[in-house]
């Protein structure tokens, strides 16, 4: 079985015909997908032959696929039926870049009889309880709700377990999942194919690797070390004082009405006030998520921007991994990322797959501009952008709606707060420095003509709660 050969000389699916089960490569095909992505091409060839694969790759490279096209196909090798159990399980770090997974999965099984299951938290643990004792073949899971079925769930067969996968690794140690994935490996059979994808490697992820792992991986990069972007993706940055952002977004906003786009806030606070601001108070076409919405919004959230031919989505970090939203067209980030790493996924939102453009744009005070050149040094490089004159008048009009409307000043006094929590505890703290930000210009962004008190020793203690 010459699979490497195959695709690596001729990337074509097509020429995997006789080597997987034709039911996929039909599925692939209605998928409307032709060609193999980079880390599809180079990983397949290694997991077909069943052996344990590390493959690191940008955002947005088809991760995916890579995964599940040999997983499907080992169990339907093996004759996989609900008797025997769970055969593949698949880790993802959030609840939609798991529902995301499960759904690509769906399509590719369309005319093939493996049962199959997506176990997430917010939803109904009976109904994960049945889906489980009547035997999922496949699970698409998050941490925390699958190690409580591990170490709950009568009737929960895995015993004949196959394959693990753990996707977005390095998202889900800093998620805090690493006792929770711990505990999972720690259950699981130890004789299982596992592959374990993750953007970067440090010294967590290779701490997991060497629990997960059972035998000599195989090691897949397919980073390029020149730029560590993808090459459709057209990226810059605009000097936006402080207090003239919500005049920029309002602009950036009518500007892409016909467009879709992301915008990335620091907290679930911001990402409230600035909903209701736009949503109801400008018509603006916009939905929102984060995590302390609940799952019910979340998904209907999500599921009504992929569908969307236009429109903005205002989030958090969230929704900055691995998620694969059709056609976005801009990546804003309003409020800074906390390192590189973390605006690489953000900017991955869009650009993706092959052959695709996108657009991002970061806004940064006069005073942070030398991030620019800190991107610089982890091969991230930015244009200098222009957007023309700010239409001021929607500044007096969110400063109108605070003075007389008391919804609206609860929300955008709680998003100021939250905003400096998450400034002020932002790592790059030579950069993003709260010594200097003028707090009273920093308030009128939310609308306040006087300064609301700030306690910055209460502060320290509520960054968590309010970030993400």
């Amino acid at each position: 079985m010459d699979i490497k050969c195959s695709i690596l000389t001729k990337p074509r699916f097509s020429m995997l015909e006789g080597k997987i089960d034709h039911r996929i490569l039909e599925g692939i095909k209605d998928m409307g997908i032709e060609k193999p992505t980079r880390i599809q091409a180079e990983t397949l060839p290694h997991l077909m032959l069943h052996k344990d694969l590390i493959g690191t790759a940008q955002t947005g490279s088809g991760k995916t696929l890579a995964f599940l096209i040999p997983t499907i196909d080992g169990l339907i090798r093996l004759k996989f039926t609900r008797k025997h159990g769970t055969g593949c399980i698949i880790l993802s770090p959030t609840r939609e870049l798991a529902l995301q997974t499960y759904q690509v999965m769906k399509k590719l099984l369309s005319s093939i009889d493996l049962s199959h299951a997506l176990i997430v938290g917010g939803e109904k643990k009976m109904k994960d309880i049945v889906a489980l004792k009547k035997g999922a073949n496949i699970l698409v899971s998050t941490p925390g709700r699958l190690l409580d079925h591990l170490q709950s769930t009568a009737g929960f067969n895995c015993k004949n377990l196959q394959y693990l996968v753990v996707d977005e690794a390095d998202k889900l140690l800093e998620a805090g999942f690493e006792k929770h994935v711990t505990g999972i490996i720690n259950l699981l059979p130890k004789k299982r194919q596992t592959m374990l994808f993750s953007a970067t490697i440090d010294e967590k992820v290779k701490n997991l690797i060497k629990l997960a792992l059972t035998t000599d991986p195989v090691w897949i990069s397919v980073k390029d070390d020149n730029q560590s972007t993808v090459t459709g993706l057209q990226q810059g940055y605009y000097i936006c004082p402080i207090n003239e952002r919500i005049a920029w977004l309002y602009k950036m906003l009518r500007k892409c009405k016909k467009l879709k786009v992301m915008i990335f806030f620091s907290s679930c606070k911001s990402v409230d006030f600035h909903y209701e601001f736009f949503k109801c108070h400008c018509q603006a076409n916009v939905l929102s998520i984060h995590g302390k919405q609940s799952q019910s919004r979340r998904k209907e959230a999500y599921h009504s921007f992929v569908e969307a031919q236009n429109g903005t989505l205002f989030c958090t970090d969230v929704a900055a991994r691995g998620l694969d939203i059709p056609r976005v067209d801009w990546i804003v980030q309003y409020d800074p990322p906390t390192d590189p790493k973390e605006y690489i996924h953000r900017v991955g939102r869009t650009a993706r797959g092959l052959n695709k453009t996108g657009n991002a744009v970061i806004l940064l005070r006069p005073e942070e501009e030398n991030f620019v050149n800190f991107l610089r040094k982890e091969n991230i490089y930015l244009d200098k952008y222009s957007f023309g004159d700010l239409p001021h008048d929607v500044q007096a009009m969110l400063e109108g709606l605070i003075k007389r409307n008391g919804v609206m000043k609860t929300l955008a006094r709680k998003a100021y707060l939250s905003f400096l929590r998450c400034y002020k505890s932002h790592p790059l703290k030579k950069i993003f420095n709260i010594k200097t930000l003028d707090l009273k210009l920093a308030a009128q962004a939310f609308g306040f003509l006087e300064q609301p008190h700030v306690d910055f020793c209460i502060l320290l203690y509520f960054v968590i709660y309010y970030c993400i």
